[in-house]
């Protein structure tokens, strides 16, 4: 039986690399690698469906399975997780704590993004900071006018206004014109810009907390097949799966073995231990049953901050074939 050949864009992550260099296979599949940025990915599979295997956005894929139009079936690969108390930043000449929010301006690139939803639970959940309690500007981080990759209704509470034309979010934070900006990537301004800064001072401790608090891991990420694919060969899911858990159990291991530093970052080795004293051994999990948790909190926020039009469950958003697998 001759292989299938099938397009595969992730993002060039450690854990993909056995995968990306051919030491491990995808059963039945000759795949064609590209590694891509998220914002790529996102934007040609949310808008053309480009590419049969790809890296996902979890909220725009949750968006899509409440409406019923998700092109792809969700395979539970979990490529990028971040505590997101990184991804706020405020004036800090007005903004001391988070609750000096309320009533303020925040900007972000697009509302619906994996990162905001995480923020906005995290500022809801524990400071009390919904979304209708403040108003949230959309804009390019680099770029003024960047797109929505897909369209959303949002409830008559939630303020959502447009920057100016020719405006950044980025140059609406330097300037004083916002208080706040949630987004998964720095704001765009120069090195030292006067009263910008993370809202979270010490988000490392922040992020630490939360998880013992919540064992919340958050994913931002998932994989997707083109459904017509996965219809047509229903034993491509669990491949796909079986193959990228091997890579990121590769990926650790070779992470794992200090005697000699595998990333250009001092006290790497340490930071591992750290992870795995706080998370478990497993600590960048894969897998429905690992994650039901922090993928159930994830949908209900997602629904009551009104970008999905019912609950979402996993059921709705993964393959059956791969909430189990066979043990020996």
């Amino acid at each position: 039986m001759s292989k299938l050949n099938l397009s595969v864009a992730i993002g060039n992550y450690d854990r993909c690399r056995p995968l990306m260099d051919g030491a491990v296979k995808i059963d039945g599949v000759d795949p064609i690698f590209m590694a891509l940025s998220p914002e790529e990915i996102f934007f040609r599979a949310f808008r053309g469906q480009e590419f049969d295997i790809c890296e996902l956005s979890l909220s725009s894929s949750t968006v899509q399975t409440a409406q019923g139009t998700f092109p792809y079936v969700g395979i539970p690969v979990f490529l990028s997780r971040a505590f997101r108390h990184t991804s706020v930043y405020c004036r800090t000449d007005r903004i001391q704590k988070p609750e000096d929010l309320r009533g303020r301006k925040i900007g972000l690139p697009e509302y619906q993004l994996t990162a905001n939803v995480w923020a906005r639970a995290i500022l809801q959940d524990d400071y009390g900071i919904a979304p209708s309690d403040v108003t949230w500007v959309r804009g390019g981080i680099s770029h003024a006018g960047r797109p929505e990759k897909i369209k959303i209704q949002l409830p008559e509470n939630v303020k959502l206004e447009d920057a100016p034309e020719g405006e950044t979010i980025s140059s609406l934070l330097a300037k004083g014109e916002i208080d706040g900006y949630i987004a998964p990537r720095a704001p765009d301004v120069p090195a030292g810009t006067p009263n910008v800064g993370w809202l979270f001072r010490d988000p490392v401790e922040a992020a630490k907390d939360y998880y013992r608090r919540t064992k919340n891991f958050p994913i931002m990420h998932i994989l997707g097949v083109r459904r017509e694919l996965a219809e047509k060969h229903p034993w491509l899911p669990g491949a796909i799966y079986k193959a990228f858990a091997e890579s990121k159990r590769l990926a650790i291991e070779h992470l794992s073995e200090t005697s000699a530093t595998k990333i250009t970052l001092p006290f790497a080795e340490e930071r591992l231990q750290e992870a795995r004293d706080l998370m478990g051994e497993d600590y960048w999990s894969y897998g429905i049953k690992p994650n039901r948790h922090t993928l159930e909190y994830f949908f209900r926020h997602h629904y009551e901050q009104g970008l999905s039009s019912r609950l979402v469950t996993p059921e709705d958003l993964f393959h059956p074939g791969t909430f189990e697998s066979y043990s020996l």
